[in-house]
């Protein structure tokens, strides 16, 4: 390979020989979720685009068209087949009562005919496609109003759209409560909150947001096409669902809940629908192989619980279904099938738990039984089971990781240098730059893209100006995202590349909506401007204020020193120091102060704020906040 050809050339020998190897291998005459995926469409948006007033695109269906082609080169048939299935989209029957709104969104919205009205469970992301979902219900199904809404868990795409859905005041007057797992708005607040900024730069890659729709870019994210572009907002739930078994009638509709925390989300939650005879399994059991550490970031899961949750579904609701629905993708209609499903997903997470922690115990490394682990045949060559969202390898490293950590037990790898330090010393090791490069170009003609993504970081992490690296290293990438059957490696490889090639675009919306801060506790606020702290700017800062929150009827209390912010209630009489400010406001407004939505003499000014003390003194905690980078460097330091 010469430095002038690493510019795109398309896929090569190599990757077209791993092309045919997959060709081959996976029965693609085998059409049943095809059958399954079209089984109840009713009809579509025309055209299949939704954008606001102002012209704003918030979603593009026909921005996949070009998967309704035969499977190019440049795309991994697995993953293309899979592309072609999450790209449906429009309104369906599941059952008689139950619709789903599929493809205008990640994930799918579905509906519950009730006696005077339909029940929403996972409102979709934003509030304009859930409202475009809900009208094109309604043109078909009739003008029924939303008498209740059921958040299954907490992540934002089954939440984010209530309010296309349903309005604060419908709920304030008990029109349509709003149902979720227990813990689930907390931990929406704070995985969104707390490490928000960096989950959103990583989220840029992994589900390809600044990548072309296009067979050289995203084709799709697996669970769903891609994001939408439009509002998200949380409206708090009326009604936390505590236990197994709970039941609910919303409207006439009979509901039996499964608790399921520490799953897919902390906070998750499946339904059962007896007298449908159906089984919502959340984002338990879908399509394909998900994820028990996202590369976007979170905490892991635990997929020994998983395995067991699932069990547990099997025993209570799936031999008394006709049909399971998730939060994504497409039904599994007919009991026996269902059962099938579920006990392959249940034992794909179950064999890569048990045999991660077989083979840790034997003293593998977590990058060591990725290698090792082959999945039984039955789970292998299932397709909802392939490794489209989550894969065998990124997986078992999780389960490594929840266990042991990252430090694999070799005192050599206790104190390694950092990136940059350690790629310094590599090249030099190495020969240099030029000898690297040498090299590489090698192994890249070799078809070892692993290698030269290995080997070239060192080069450009020791030398981010060395364009003949970035350039090698952008086209080992491309081979890697071409030949990937996993939608979210192959978004993050064809990401970095475009990085590598043009710089670090423009990165997409990283603050939290309003409504989600409208969301924080009091404790949470206060933990979000700990992680804020500039350490060493902060060491000599020694400060006391006190914060009455008049619509909670508390005082809670702020204490800087050595660096840290620590915070809890004060109660009367506990003898602690007097501070030196005292100020009291509602929660709200105590957000909007501290978030910086607010000017604290505007709040002052206007009767939001009224303080004893020596308020001044407030400017000096704000001066060590440090400020998120929402766009920080990945493939180079």
């Amino acid at each position: 390979m010469t430095d002038e050809a690493s510019a795109d050339q398309g896929p090569t020998a190599h990757t077209l020989a791993a092309r045919e190897r997959i060709l081959a291998t996976l029965p693609f005459d085998d059409d049943a979720d095809f059958e399954d995926a079209d089984r109840g469409f009713l009809a579509t948006l025309e055209p299949a685009v939704l954008r606001r007033p102002d012209g704003h695109t918030v979603w593009d269906g026909q921005a996949y068209d070009f998967l309704r082609d035969d499977c190019p080169d440049t795309v991994n048939p697995s993953l293309w087949r899979q592309a072609q299935l999450a790209a449906r989209h429009g309104l369906y029957e599941v059952a008689p009562g139950i619709y789903q709104i599929r493809g205008f969104d990640l994930s799918n919205m579905t509906l519950l005919e009730g006696d005077s009205g339909v029940v929403v469970i996972d409102p979709l992301t934003t509030a304009e496609s859930a409202a475009a979902g809900l009208a094109l219900y309604r043109a078909h199904r009739g003008d029924k109003p939303v008498t209740g809404v059921i958040y299954t868990h907490s992540h934002v795409d089954h939440f984010g759209g209530a309010l296309g859905v349903l309005t604060p005041e419908d709920v304030a007057a008990g029109r349509c409560p709003v149902i979720a797992p227990e813990g689930m708005a907390e931990h929406a607040v704070a995985e969104n909150i707390f490490a928000g900024a960096a989950m959103s730069r990583r989220a840029g890659y992994m589900f390809g947001g600044l990548l072309p729709r296009t067979p050289r870019g995203t084709v799709t994210s697996a669970i769903g096409q891609n994001i939408p572009a439009g509002s998200i907002g949380l409206v708090p739930p009326t009604l936390e669902i505590r236990e197994t078994g709970q039941q609910q009638i919303i409207d006439g509709v009979r509901l039996v809940f499964q608790l399921t925390p520490g799953t897919e989300a902390p906070a998750e939650m499946n339904i059962h629908l007896p007298d449908h005879r159906a089984l919502c399994m959340a984002e338990n059991a879908i399509h394909t192989m998900h994820n028990i550490l996202t590369p976007r970031g979170a905490l892991v899961r635990d997929a020994h619980i998983w395995a067991h949750y699932l069990t547990e579904s099997i025993n209570l609701f799936a031999r008394k279904s006709d049909v399971v629905f998730s939060s994504h993708l497409w039904p599994t209609w007919g009991t026996d099938r269902v059962v099938n499903f579920m006990s392959l997903q249940r034992d794909m997470y179950g064999y890569m738990h048990d045999q991660t922690l077989r083979l840790l115990n034997q003293g593998f490394v977590g990058s060591e039984i990725a290698e090792m682990i082959q999945m039984p045949p039955a789970v292998e060559n299932a397709w909802h089971t392939r490794g489209y969202y989550g894969s065998v390898s990124h997986n078992v490293k999780a389960i490594y990781q929840r266990y042991m950590g990252w430090f694999d037990g070799n005192p050599a790898h206790l104190w390694e240098h950092p990136p940059v330090e350690s790629a310094e010393r590599h090249v030099d090791f190495m020969g240099g730059a030029d000898e690297v490069l040498r090299k590489a170009r090698a192994a890249y003609d070799s078809g070892d893209y692993r290698w030269v993504a290995q080997v070239v970081n060192y080069v450009i992490f020791a030398d981010p100006s060395n364009e003949a690296a970035k350039r090698l290293q952008a086209s080992a990438f491309e081979q890697l995202g071409y030949g990937a059957e996993n939608a979210v490696w192959r978004n993050f490889f064809l990401s970095g590349a475009q990085e590598l090639r043009h710089g670090v675009g423009v990165p997409q919306n990283d603050r939290p909506p309003a409504s989600m801060l409208a969301g924080l506790t009091v404790e949470q606020l206060f933990d979000g401007l700990a992680l804020r702290i500039d350490g060493p700017k902060a060491w000599d800062l020694k400060l006391v204020t006190d914060w009455h929150i008049s619509d909670e009827n508390r005082t809670h209390r702020g204490e800087m020193s050595n660096g840290l912010l620590v915070h809890y209630d004060r109660l009367d009489g506990d003898g602690l120091p007097e501070p030196v400010a005292t100020f009291t406001l509602t929660r709200l407004t105590l957000i909007r102060t501290l978030l910086g939505a607010q000017d604290f003499p505007t709040g002052v000014a206007n009767g939001d704020i009224t303080f004893t003390g020596d308020p001044t003194r407030l400017a000096e905690l704000l001066s060590v906040l440090d400020a998120p980078d929402p766009a920080f460097s990945i493939v180079t330091p």
